[in-house]
C-alpha cells in the first residue's frame, strides 16, 4: 500500500497559479502511474492528468491541457501539478493517486488507482 499526502492548495484569483505537491511513502517500487484527480462539489470525481514511473510520459484532461503540467520529483516519491491561468471552474478538492497498472495514453480508469490522499482545496475566484 502507498500512503499519499497532498500539500499546496489555496485560494488564488482568476488567472493566478499554483503548485500541489503530493509525497508518497510505502511501497513506492510498485507504483507504475501516478495522477491528480479532483472533485468540484456536486460533481463526480474527474481526473486531471496521469504521468508514468520515469515521468517521461503524460497524459492531460482537455479542460486543462496547456495550463496544467504534472512532474515528479526525481526519487520519484514526491508528485506536482503546476497549475497556471486558473479559472473559477477549476475550483475542487484535488486528490493524487497511485497505480500499480501500467501508464497508457487514454483517460486513466479510476478504479485502477488503488491509493488516494486525503485531497487539498484549490479555489479560484473571478
Amino acid at each position: 500500500q502507498v500512503q499519499l499526502v497532498e500539500s499546496g492548495g489555496g485560494s488564488v484569483q482568476a488567472g493566478g497559479s499554483l503548485t500541489l505537491s503530493c509525497a508518497a511513502s510505502g511501497r513506492t517500487f510498485r507504483t507504475y502511474t501516478m495522477g491528480w484527480f479532483r472533485q468540484a462539489p456536486g460533481k463526480e470525481r474527474e481526473f486531471v492528468a496521469t504521468i508514468n514511473w520515469s515521468g517521461s510520459n503524460t497524459y492531460y484532461a482537455d479542460s486543462v491541457k496547456g495550463r496544467f503540467s504534472i512532474s515528479r520529483g526525481s526519487a520519484k516519491n514526491t508528485l506536482y501539478l503546476q497549475m497556471s491561468s486558473l479559472k473559477p471552474e477549476d475550483t475542487a478538492v484535488y486528490y493524487c493517486a497511485a497505480s500499480s497498472e501500467e501508464w497508457r495514453p487514454s483517460p486513466p480508469i479510476k478504479v485502477d488507482f488503488g491509493s488516494w490522499g486525503q485531497g487539498t482545496q484549490v479555489t479560484v475566484s473571478s
